[in-house]
């Protein structure tokens, strides 16, 4: 594989994380928003349950890892304006790896703990997720952005 199809496969699995946050952004927090405390609190559990598999994972960290070997392939091959934007890339794609690790997931695990007072658990919830999810779909989104013009260079 070439710079440039890393660069491509980079944006791509970016490109699937920023899909993911914008659907949490777009349709699912909306959609949970107006439920019950009881509904959207078990729905959550359940959701985070699930996207814990193997085929999300592959996406998740391939979007970090990717970005960091195009970026290191494009500075090998001597491809200055790719290495440019594929950091950019990988910058972004950092920081919406970061605000998952850092904020969304310990969020989680505190709801998945929580008990069962759902009016509490959700205040303590929703609205950090809801933000550092919005901050995730926009760096997520650059970084595609970033990766697709690394590819175009």
């Amino acid at each position: 594989m070439t710079h440039h199809g890393l660069l491509v496969a980079s944006a791509v699995a970016t490109g699937l994380m920023a899909g993911v946050f914008f659907a949490f952004s777009a349709a699912v927090m909306p959609g949970l928003a107006r439920g019950s405390d009881r509904t959207f609190v078990e729905t959550m559990r359940q959701v985070n349950a699930a996207i814990q598999n193997p085929l999300f994972f592959l996406v998740f960290f391939g979007s970090v890892l990717l970005p960091a070997a195009a970026a290191w392939w494009s500075h090998r091959a001597g491809d200055g304006p790719a290495t440019a934007w594929a950091l950019v890339g990988l910058g972004c794609s950092l920081v919406a790896f970061g605000l998952t690790v850092v904020v969304n997931v310990p969020l989680n695990n505190r709801l998945d703990t929580a008990g069962d007072d759902f009016a509490a658990a959700r205040a303590a919830y929703e609205r950090p997720w809801t933000r550092a999810n919005a901050i995730r779909t926009l760096t997520c989104t650059a970084a595609v952005a970033a990766l697709a013009w690394a590819a175009a260079a």
